[in-house]
């Protein structure tokens, strides 16, 4: 891979590390993992996120409440406060760090091996924080799943829904790894890795010289 291509590759895999990181970060406080419609004297809409609950009516009014107790929450909801809250830090170090490795940088040549490790370093962090967000995101959508289409509560009783902070959860975490996974592409079709093979022939021709010359002194 040249060295053009691989800069337009780097600068797009921290692109889409940058959108994902953003994406998660709304899915860890946007208070709509889970939604629910009552019709009650008024249309409201119940919404629970991980840090609040809120209730919007149907007039337009809005109310929003912080959790009172982190152990009051459904044990999903505990595990997934610490995992995204965990994968919006490494996240952001990720970027830091693979920003830090990028090509486009200039840093001399016996720092460049440096630059390969960060890069490396960063998108692994990226494959990790995209993991720490997918799970507990997949974890509470099948448990709604399954509340949802439990035959043993009653039709009459309102079941919640997905809510929207799930969907940025999910385009979040694949925009994370695949941006990762773009930077890790680079260091493995990086040029550099037709060094040992140019040395080698670079020794081959020096033997060939050098066999050349005791023929002829011979």
């Amino acid at each position: 891979m040249d060295l053009v291509h691989r800069h337009r590759l780097q600068l797009l895999g921290l692109l889409l590390s940058v959108i994902g990181w953003i994406l998660t970060g709304t899915c860890n406080y946007l208070p709509d993992w889970k939604n629910l419609g009552l019709d009650l004297n008024e249309l409201e809409l119940w919404t629970m996120g991980l840090w609040q609950t809120c209730v919007v009516q149907d007039v337009g009014g809005t109310e929003c409440k912080d959790f009172d107790s982190f152990l009051a929450l459904p044990i999903e909801f505990r595990i997934s406060r610490i995992l995204v809250s965990t994968s919006n830090g490494l996240g952001l170090l990720s970027l830091v760090i693979s920003s830090l490795g990028l090509d486009c940088l200039k840093i001399e040549d016996t720092e460049q091996k440096l630059k390969k490790q960060l890069l490396l370093l960063g998108g692994i962090l990226m494959w990790i924080s995209g993991v720490l967000v997918l799970v507990p995101v997949s974890w509470v959508a099948y448990t709604i799943i399954q509340e949802f289409w439990d035959e043993v509560i009653p039709e009459i009783v309102p079941r919640w829904e997905i809510g929207d902070a799930l969907f940025s959860g999910w385009f979040g975490g694949f925009f994370i790894i695949l941006g990762g996974s773009l930077l890790l592409l680079t260091i493995f079709l990086s040029s550099d890795h037709q060094l040992p093979e140019q040395y080698t022939m670079a020794d081959m021709q020096d033997n060939c010289q050098q066999a050349e010359i005791g023929n002829g002194r011979l």
